[in-house]
This record gives structure tokens, C-alpha cells and sequence, in this order.
């Protein structure tokens, strides 16, 4: 008696190590039959990476090539025989998934083998919890997770941090993927539509929570990298939309489709007896394939090496097996000081967490450390740059200062590396933000586009840049590019449909306001735009609905002063305005002024556009598209505030 496993038309003895196909034997690899064993007693639940590895490969440290390779062979062998190739799907980042349900029966069985037929007949025990025979093959492996089976507990790792791989992990994977591109860039056409790639959150897999931050840095850093190619040929999805990756079970399928890529890069570390090996690999979404998978293990001290022979290494093969007509061409990268590259990402990470003063103290910290280490390391001068600019918007540290010390580290990263795009773009950040030089903040959008042109940070920013100029059809192209590079960021999903919103296309700006609050139910400004949306469509009602949703106390109030006035509560309006100025007039002057503009009160208006301008108010950047202000234009005190604003007419 032998307890066998069917799936669909496929039937898998444990006792022959056969598995069948409506009778038919379908030839597998040992690995390859150990593998879809471990798969199918633990149907429908993630597995992972580890358990399989552990499973099949024992106390053996093995490549996780052999793995993917293996779940390949297996993928093609159920495809060739079913129509359903969707056995074993890929749960990105942390294994796999047997999608299909298992019936597990007991019987001899009927096999076709060589012409011969094997009489059998089934007891149906579908759903019992049997344990495989004892007198299986002694190939079968014993799994962990199987009915009966307790799974054997791991040994605790030692715990330290390796400060020398960083540099030496960001350069094999800006190899990786700058080849990827040299791929995609050689194989398109100019009408071709673009290849679209996600670079997962970089996997930690030493153990070390602690290094929570090389993750991260990382996969910023290869964004970064390959968001500087030319975004005809490839668009790199933004950090904003691929971290929330970083903890999910989601299948690889559904992240694509969510994503709209055709491609993922997946990376990780861990950590072996006496070494570290990285593990880079290229998956296409459509079938789950894996295009391209290499490992590689190294001495941690051993950092000059590894640039110049494993990163090597990876550009090489990654051509050999993707682009076979074309040559290898290595690239050299300038190498950095690895406990200054340590640091930066230390700072990176703080920086993008940045939820108060602490985070971003931390994160000027660690930046000037990384310049204390090595001072020609532009990157950090930018890091240390952004900081200090939105240590001074947020008031942590005196307005002017901040923005001088700002202005002065991100000089010195341009005097470093004039070709950063990083660096243009910040310094167009601080000349449109307080400086209120718009020509010279444009020309500095533009080098940064032109640089990084696949950056969706750096294109919303030029987004925001058209908008002051008044250009919205451009601002509105650079929005759907920015959309496109970071679909799940809520913000750049608001940004769009507010520029839909100045340029009168409501149905389109509700719809994108719609799509925002899917991302982020609680965005400030969110409800009470797509309320502005309405109010201008003539649909007070439904404004005063959506603006008493929301959340942030000082936008609802502006919205309720406006949409009680087009209601005729004149009452409740005046109260709504009366309680606005009161708690927001020294932070708010703009958003008053837009109330007395709407609602006819030109002179208080004004009044207050001049205190907005006063106070440096950075609302003022929308004084030429706002519709709130359109009672305003034909007045001469308009233009002479524009002009006051030297910004064109």
C-alpha cells in the first residue's frame, strides 16, 4: 500500500518516485521530484526559499540558482502536459506557493511505463491527514511540515556587521542592472513600447536585524542607478511604490500586474559559515521564468576584488546569457570608501523614514559622517543637503540658516560631480522653494532631467517646477511619467489630479482624487480637493461630503469656509473662515487669501497675497493656475504681484 498525490490530472508517488500524467510518466530530476514532494504536502501555503533548501538539500550550502533552476524545470514539466502552467507560483521575496488543490488517496495505482500497465485500484481518503509511508524510497527526503513531521529548529546565527560588503553589493548590482539595460536598450526600437522593471526591496537574509538599513539603502541605490538610463528604452518603478513590497506575501503575478512591469530584479545576502554570498536574479512576471540567476561568495575584507572581478563577473554573464551577439563590456565604477558608503545609507534611511526631528538629527549626523570619511563622496553632500532643507520647512532648525547650509552643501556635491542629477535637482529644489529664482530653478530641473530622466522623484519636482511657470500641459505630461514610475505613490497620484484641477478637466482630477484615496485613505488635502473638484462642477452637496472626511483640521476648515459660502450659509461660512484665520494665520496666509478671492472680497484678497508674500508662503508657487483666484486677474494689483514675483505674465 502506497498514499499517493493527485493534483488536476497528475498523480505523484512517494514509494515509485514517479509522477503521472492521466497514466503517463513524466520524467523528473531527483531534486526536481524532492521539490514538488515538499510543494505538494504543504499545498496552498507560502513556502520558503529556506524550508525548501533546508528540505532538499540538507545541511548542504548550495547555490539558490539550483533552486530557481529547479522550479523552472519543474514549471515547464506540469505546463507541458496541462494547460494550467500555475501549479507553483512565485511569492516574491520570499518563495513559492503550490496554487492547486491536493487529494491525497491510497492504492496501488495504474502506470503506463514502457506499453506495460500496472493494475491498481483507490480508496479515496481526500482531506485526511496520512504521513508518507516508512517504506519510501530512501531518496524521498523527510519534510519538514508533512502530517506527522516536526520541523528541525535552526541554529541562532552570530550577529555582527560586516562594514566592508557595502560597497562591494551596490557595485554588483549597478552592474546587473546597467547590463539589464544595455539588454533592453539594444533589443528596442524607437516606436517599441518601454521594458518596465521593479527592483524589489533587497533581501537580508544574515540575520542581523540590524542591517535593516543596507536593505534599504540598497535598493534605493539601484533605483537610483538604473533610473538614470534612458527611460525610452526602460522605466524603473520608484522606491515609493516598491517598498511596500518589502513584507509582502503577495505572488510575483499580482505585483506585476499591480506595478505594470514585465520584469523584477530580485537580490538578497546571507551569510554562510566564513563568508557572505549575494544572490542577484531577473525574473519575467509573465510565466514566472527566471531569465537569470548567479551567486556569488566572497571574504568580506576582500572589497577591492569584488569590484573589479566579481562585478565584472555579473555584467559578463548576465550578456552571455541575455545577449549572446554582443561582447561584454565591464564597467568601472569609481570605488568609495566603504565605511563612508556605510554611513550614507545610514543616513538614507533615516532621512526616508523621517517621521520628527530625531530622524532627520540622525540622518545630518550619519551624513556628515559619511563626508568626515570621505569628503568626495557628492552623494552624502546631497543626503546632507536634503536634510538640512527640510530640517528649515519644518522649523527644527532657524528658516535661514538651514536653507544657507543647505545651499552650501549641494554646491559643493555640483563642485564634486557636475554630472549628479541628485544634485541639480536639489539646488532647483531650494531656488523654487525659497529662493523664488524660477529661471534658475528651471534650468536646474532641467540638467536633473536630462541626467536622470527616469528618476520619478526628480520629475515630479519638474512637475511642480511647469506648474509655477504656468505650463499645465507639461506639468501634466511629467505627472503621468512620474505615475507611471511610481504607481502606488499616493502623492504623485494627488499631484496629477490637482494639476487636472487647474486645468478645468474635473471628471479626470476626481478620478485620479479617487485612485489617491485607494493608496492613502488619510492624505492630507486628498478629501478636500476632490470637494474643491466638485464644488467647481456645481456639486455642493457632494463637496461638503467629501471635505467634512478630511483629516487634517486646517484644510477641512478652508474647505467648509468655501463650499458653506456656495451653499448660501453665509452664517456658517464667516464662523468656518473666522476659526481659519485665527488658528492658521501665521502658517496659511495663501489658502485666506483663496476664501476672499472666491467668495468676492478682493481687497481682503489682496491683503493677504501680500502677507503670503511677506511671509514667503509656499502656496504663492500656484498664484498663476489656482482657479480660487480667478476673480482676481483682471485687477492691476495682480500683475503687479506677479511681477513683484518676477514671474511671467
Amino acid at each position: 500500500m502506497s498514499y499517493l498525490y493527485r493534483f488536476g490530472q497528475f498523480t505523484l508517488d512517494l514509494k515509485r518516485r514517479s509522477l503521472t500524467y492521466n497514466d503517463s510518466l513524466v520524467p523528473l530530476t531527483p531534486k526536481a521530484f524532492d521539490i514538488l514532494v515538499f510543494l505538494v504536502q504543504n499545498p496552498n501555503r507560502i513556502v520558503t526559499k529556506e524550508e525548501l533548501l533546508k528540505a532538499v538539500w540538507a545541511d548542504t550550502f548550495v547555490e539558490e540558482g539550483n533552486l530557481t533552476q529547479n522550479i523552472s524545470m519543474l514549471r515547464k514539466a506540469l505546463a507541458g502536459k496541462s494547460e494550467d502552467n500555475g501549479f507553483i507560483v512565485t511569492i516574491a521575496r520570499k518563495g513559492y506557493q503550490f496554487a492547486a488543490d491536493v487529494d491525497l488517496t491510497e492504492g496501488l495505482g495504474i502506470v503506463k511505463q514502457g506499453g506495460a500497465q500496472i493494475p491498481t485500484s483507490y480508496i479515496s481518503t481526500t482531506g485526511m491527514a496520512v504521513e508518507a509511508e516508512a517504506e519510501s524510497h530512501r531518496h524521498t527526503p523527510v519534510i519538514p511540515g508533512a502530517p506527522g513531521v516536526e520541523a528541525p529548529v535552526s541554529k541562532r546565527e552570530s550577529r555582527r556587521r560586516r562594514v566592508a560588503i557595502l560597497s562591494a553589493v551596490a557595485v554588483i548590482l549597478v552592474a546587473a542592472g546597467y547590463v539589464l539595460w544595455r539588454r533592453f536598450h539594444s533589443a528596442g526600437s524607437p516606436g517599441s513600447q518601454r521594458i518596465m522593471l521593479a527592483v524589489l526591496p533587497f533581501q537580508n537574509l544574515t540575520g542581523d536585524p540590524n542591517l535593516e538599513y543596507l536593505s534599504d539603502g540598497l535598493t534605493e541605490e539601484l533605483i537610483a542607478q538604473l533610473g538614470r538610463m534612458q527611460p525610452e528604452q526602460l522605466g524603473v518603478i520608484a522606491r515609493t511604490s516598491v517598498m511596500g513590497y518589502r513584507r509582502s506575501d503577495k505572488r510575483l503575478d499580482q505585483i506585476g500586474h499591480e506595478l505594470s512591469v514585465q520584469y523584477v530584479l530580485e537580490s538578497s545576502v546571507r551569510r554562510g559559515a566564513d563568508r557572505l554570498r549575494i544572490t542577484v536574479q531577473l525574473v519575467q512576471v509573465k510565466d514566472q521564468s527566471h531569465l537569470w540567476a548567479e551567486s556569488y561568495d566572497y571574504a568580506p575584507g576582500d572589497v577591492l576584488g569584488l569590484e573589479n572581478n566579481v562585478g565584472a563577473a555579473v555584467a559578463r554573464e548576465i550578456e552571455r546569457r541575455l545577449i549572446p551577439q554582443q561582447q561584454a563590456h565591464p564597467i568601472r565604477l569609481h570605488p568609495v570608501n566603504s565605511a563612508a558608503f556605510d554611513a550614507y545609507l545610514e543616513g538614507r534611511y533615516f532621512f526616508a523614514r523621517s517621521s520628527g526631528k530625531d530622524d532627520l538629527d540622525r540622518a545630518t549626523s550619519y551624513y556628515e559622517r559619511a563626508i568626515k570619511l570621505d569628503s568626495i563622496y557628492a552623494p552624502a553632500w546631497v543626503g546632507l543637503s536634503q536634510t538640512l532643507e527640510r530640517q528649515a520647512d519644518k522649523g527644527f532648525v532657524p528658516n535661514e540658516d538651514g536653507y544657507q547650509r543647505a545651499r552650501k552643501a549641494v554646491e559643493k556635491a555640483l563642485e564634486l560631480d557636475p554630472n549628479l542629477a541628485e544634485a541639480h535637482s536639489q539646488m532647483g529644489w531650494i531656488k523654487l522653494i525659497h529662493d523664488w529664482d524660477w529661471a534658475g530653478a528651471d534650468t536646474s530641473f532641467q540638467r536633473a532631467l536630462a541626467l536622470a530622466p527616469g528618476n520619478s522623484t526628480i520629475v515630479s519636482y519638474a512637475s511642480s517646477m511647469s506648474e509655477t511657470l504656468g505650463r499645465l500641459d507639461k506639468a501634466l505630461e511629467l505627472d503621468h511619467q512620474a505615475v507611471e514610475l511610481d504607481p502606488l505613490n499616493a502623492l504623485s497620484q494627488g499631484t496629477m489630479a490637482q494639476h487636472y484641477y487647474y486645468v478645468g478637466r474635473l471628471e479626470e482630477s476626481a478620478e485620479s482624487l479617487k485612485k489617491t484615496l485607494e493608496l492613502n485613505p488619510d492624505l492630507p488635502h486628498a478629501h478636500q480637493l476632490l470637494g474643491l473638484v466638485y464644488l467647481m462642477a456645481g456639486r455642493p452637496q457632494e463637496a461638503l461630503s467629501e471635505i467634512e472626511r478630511e483629516s487634517e483640521a486646517g484644510w477641512r476648515l478652508q474647505g467648509l469656509a468655501l463650499v458653506y459660502h456656495a451653499m448660501g450659509r453665509r452664517n456658517e461660512a464667516e464662523a468656518a473662515l473666522a476659526q481659519y484665520i485665527t488658528k492658521y494665520q501665521n502658517a496659511a496666509a495663501y489658502e485666506i487669501a483663496e476664501v476672499y478671492a472666491y467668495i468676492g472680497k478682493t481687497d481682503q484678497a489682496f491683503e493677504w497675497l501680500d502677507r503670503a508674500y511677506a511671509q514667503r508662503d509656499g502656496g504663492l508657487s500656484s498664484v498663476k493656475v489656482d482657479p480660487l483666484l480667478r476673480n482676481l486677474h483682471d485687477d492691476p494689483r495682480y500683475s503687479a504681484l506677479l511681477e513683484k514675483m518676477r514671474l511671467p505674465l
